[in-house]
């Protein structure tokens, strides 16, 4: 390389770690490098604050890319494992000749990278991940937590207690006052998730447009309104009608949810938070059946309604509750959050930008639609989460499952609960140790290979006890693959945010479509063991882990091919 200066954009909140001198001859002919970073000295770009510049021999980056080739500058991407400059995303090496004078340069750059203090260097693993070291970064991340998590939370179990509504409803008397036949029932189950595939990509292609609060809030109203609703229905048709618009309304969040998580949390803290949130849907699950029982024995035909319909009028007016205060609390994102000041709204889109593979420039919603579909991996991990999603097909039919083992129905709900009590506990231990040791592969694997020894023992044996706990088995081992699958997604297909949207749609999309054709494979009929369904969850969980296998060898090739095309590249696809 024939260049005699070059330049190093650093958006910094800290002074520059010292001792960054190196080998000379890896850079050829590079005699300087200016360092320009956030200081008190040059008072430009008002937004990035103040810049000052250093000069340096030499200078050691992580992570170096090549920049655009229309912008045509030369760059040099060089690296340490054990430099002490911290490992760095999208910095930019440019001739500083190109343009002239330093302001020039560093309103020109797009990208930069975040440097932290020479004494919090953090430790990187084989992927490129890193454990937060920053005293600032992890204050960044608890103040996340404290605000975004617990609304999303409560948004899920409310989105997940509205919709199991129907499934409790069948113990009390729904199906004798809709006066359902055959399998009419199945079908209100399923025709939910009709409306609910259908709005997925979409919605997601316009949170990248819209306020996703406002967004992710207003359709929350919608479905608590069309759940309060759903207490007037006197026939099947009533109710297939309210549960399509339900699916309808209720497909923009859980997406938009993921979509929003990977917006804040980097790779080794997303499957932890996506645990932490799906634990709405198995806490909502748990619950639901106690929460059904009370509604049931105090309410039924109070006031000339069911116990079913007490319990849409109640949980439905509760949701309207938390919709409202949905409105204040969500984000938008790391650059658009109210309660995050301006130095951590930079450093929250910061520290995602460079944890992200291959990191690309945003574009158009379309385009990200073209990139994620042209991409085969998100169709991969879209089969195994359909193949995931149709091993978990007894969520719909649990109540009915366990009222096979003889109990009254007060009884049986409340033995619904202690399965999913497990798989919430589970569910987090083994996505946070996914996320600890950023890998996915074996975690899979083993939860799906514990799952099918619980379908095995359920459909193998008769005996009341030997059932209940390979219920509590495969409810318990299997929920932790959804998050592991979705964060493998958003990191693996994200390079840029249009295209990590669609492409978590796309994964969820069909991932749910499973709910459509599992409720046939549950009929009254097959109790008490259910072999149709227990033999096909077996074939399903077996697939997942197929796959997961492939797109481990998939993601091993393309870090060799990343480490051909450059040696010292860090930032890797994790497996």
């Amino acid at each position: 390389m024939a260049l005699d200066r070059a330049i190093c954009l650093v958006p910094i909140y800290q002074r520059l770690p010292i001792g960054l001198r190196r080998i000379r001859d890896a850079l050829d002919s590079l005699s300087e490098l200016v360092v320009i970073t956030r200081a008190a000295i040059y008072p430009g770009l008002a937004e990035a604050g103040e810049w000052s510049a250093e000069s340096f021999d030499y200078i050691r980056v992580h992570g170096l890319r090549d920049m655009d080739e229309n912008h045509n500058l030369p760059v040099y991407p060089v690296s340490s494992s054990n430099s002490t400059f911290s490992r760095c995303s999208n910095f930019t090496m440019t001739d500083i000749s190109r343009h002239g004078t330093v302001e020039k340069e560093a309103s020109y750059a797009e990208h930069v990278g975040d440097v932290e203090k020479s004494e919090h260097v953090p430790q990187y693993d084989r992927f490129g991940a890193a454990a937060k070291v920053d005293p600032k970064e992890i204050a960044l991340v608890r103040k996340i937590d404290c605000y975004m998590m617990p609304t999303l939370w409560a948004m899920y179990f409310l989105n997940f207690l509205d919709r199991n509504a129907l499934v409790n409803g069948k113990l009390n008397s729904l199906v004798e006052d809709l006066n359902l036949k055959g399998t009419q029932y199945n079908t209100c189950v399923s025709i939910l998730f009709v409306g609910y595939l259908v709005g997925q990509v979409p919605s997601n292609m316009l949170l990248n447009r819209v306020k996703p609060a406002w967004y992710m809030a207003g359709f929350m109203m919608a479905w608590a309104i069309v759940s309060t609703l759903t207490c007037l229905v006197k026939d099947y048709h009533h109710m297939l009608a309210c549960r399509l618009v339900l699916g309808v309304v209720e497909a923009p969040f859980y997406p938009g949810a993921l979509f929003m998580i990977s917006l804040f949390y980097n790779r080794k803290e997303a499957t932890t938070r996506m645990a932490v949130l799906y634990t709405g849907n198995m806490l909502a699950s748990s619950f639901s059946g106690l929460i059904s029982a009370a509604v049931f024995a105090t309410l039924d035909k109070k006031h000339g309604l069911a116990g079913w319909q007490w319990l849409f009028l109640i949980q439905g007016v509760v949701t309207v509750a938390v919709a409202i205060a949905a409105f204040f609390l969500l984000p938008n994102s790391p650059k658009q959050t109210f309660w995050l000041t301006p130095e951590e709204r930079q450093l929250a889109h910061d520290r995602i930008a460079r944890d992200t593979t291959q990191k690309a420039e945003g574009t158009s919603v379309w385009t990200g639609l073209r990139e994620a579909c042209l991409d085969y991996r998100t169709w991969i991990f879209a089969l195994m989460c359909n193949l995931h999603l149709s091993a978990n097909g007894f969520k719909n039919f649990m109540p009915t499952v366990v009222e096979t083992l003889g109990f009254n129905s007060t009884v049986t709900l409340v033995l619904t609960c202690p399965p999913y009590l497990v798989a919430t506990f589970t569910s987090v231990a083994v996505s946070w140790s996914s996320g600890r040791f950023n890998e996915r592969t074996w975690h899979v694997t083993i939860s799906k290979a514990l799952a099918i020894v619980g379908f095995a023992v359920a459909c193998g044996s008769l005996n009341t006890g030997a059932r209940y706990f390979a219920m509590i088995l495969f409810v318990g081992a299997t929920y932790g693959v959804n998050n592991i699958n979705i964060a493998w997604v958003a990191a693996t297909v994200g390079q840029t945010d249009e295209k990590k949207a669609v492409a978590i749609a796309i994964t969820n999309t069909l991932g749910n479509l499973a709910s459509v054709y599992t409720p046939y494979l549950w009929p009254d009929s097959d109790a008490p063991r259910f072999a149709p369904a227990m033999y096909a969850s077996i074939g399903f969980s077996a697939g997942v882990v197929i796959l997961a296998w492939v797109m481990r060898w998939i993601l091993m090739r393309e870090n060799k091919k990343l480490r051909a095309a450059d040696p010292g590249v860090i930032n890797l696809y994790a497996y």
